[in-house]
């Protein structure tokens, strides 16, 4: 059975334990989500002025949109002021700030009508995060930018909470990623060549769950929900911000999602900060998820080497 609480009843400890158990939380506008939308929404919209966001791309060229929105992505996500608002988020909320860890947030922007589906504005295809070698407690928050449709939304797919799927995930790398994939995605247009994780066999899209909701709410979800993003009909672009938690007593003690299929190598535990002060995530922790450390490749992505 899945569920999608809405506003469920205060509770660091149940929260973690409904998401570890599938179901989909939505979180009503908040003030300090709100606030976060704002300090995002003024950096997309100076960059595409005089253009609205959502319009832009009916009157830039695709690489004119890439060029624009490419540099606002690091620009975000690396202001010292978006990990206080981050901060702020889950403060609202009640959370330890001593157990809860946080990852960099995600600027994402997806365009209509097969306008740019790759780098920059990559439509993920069905996925879990664990394939990208994300911890089983991981939690993924996602919000909008803008009010959307369900055409211009994402898409979770509940049958495969409990039913593996073979996949490419025994040969993704995340320190690999680090080196090349991340860095590259400005690059990818018309054509995705990264190596990312792939169902190796047809994935069933129905039943699929999708969530519309106001600007100012925030979605949580689980690393391991297979989930992709609906091909943009509406006629406007999407933009939104999605983070990730964890949290550090689940890391300990293994808690967190069942793993159905995922295999990967590496872990992105490193690219996690206490959420109180942004000290970074115990080694011990780390050791216990990747005890070997590799011969080449990137521990922790540098975005100034893009």
């Amino acid at each position: 059975m899945h569920t999608v609480y809405v506003d469920p009843p205060a509770g660091d400890e149940s929260l973690r334990a409904a998401v570890y158990g599938g179901q989909l939380v939505v979180l009503s506008p908040r003030r300090s989500v709100t606030a976060l939308v704002e300090f995002a929404r003024a950096m997309v919209e100076a960059a595409f002025a005089p253009h609205h966001p959502l319009e832009a791309q009916f009157h830039l060229t695709v690489q004119e949109w890439v060029d624009t929105f490419a540099p606002v992505k690091p620009a975000f996500i690396h202001h010292p002021h978006t990990m206080e608002l981050l901060r702020d988020v889950l403060d609202e909320l009640g959370l330890d700030l001593e157990q809860w860890f946080l990852d960099v947030p995600r600027l994402r922007g997806v365009t209509s009508d097969g306008y740019l589906t790759t780098g920059v504005g990559y439509a993920h295809h069905p996925h879990r995060d664990t394939w990208y070698s994300a911890p089983m407690a991981q939690i993924n928050w996602w919000f909008p930018l803008y009010d959307f449709a369900t055409e211009a939304s994402m898409a979770f797919h509940p049958r495969y909470w409990n039913e593996g799927v073979d996949n490419e995930s025994n040969q993704f790398d995340y320190y690999e990623w680090n080196a090349n994939g991340r860095k590259d995605a400005a690059k990818m247009i018309g054509k995705d060549t990264r190596k990312q994780p792939h169902a190796t066999n047809p994935i069933d899209l129905d039943p699929q769950v999708r969530i519309v909701m106001p600007v100012g709410g925030i979605l949580l979800f689980s690393g391991a929900q297979m989930h992709s993003t609906v091909p943009n009909t509406s006629g406007r672009s999407r933009f939104s911000v999605d983070f990730r938690t964890a949290h550090v007593g689940d890391l300990g003690a293994s808690t967190g999602a069942a793993n159905v299929d995922s295999g990967p190598s590496g872990t992105s535990l490193r690219d996690f900060r206490r959420a109180r002060d942004l000290a970074p995530m115990p080694d011990e922790i780390v050791r216990q998820y990747d005890s070997a450390e590799p011969a080449d490749g990137v521990l922790v992505f540098d975005p100034s080497l893009s």
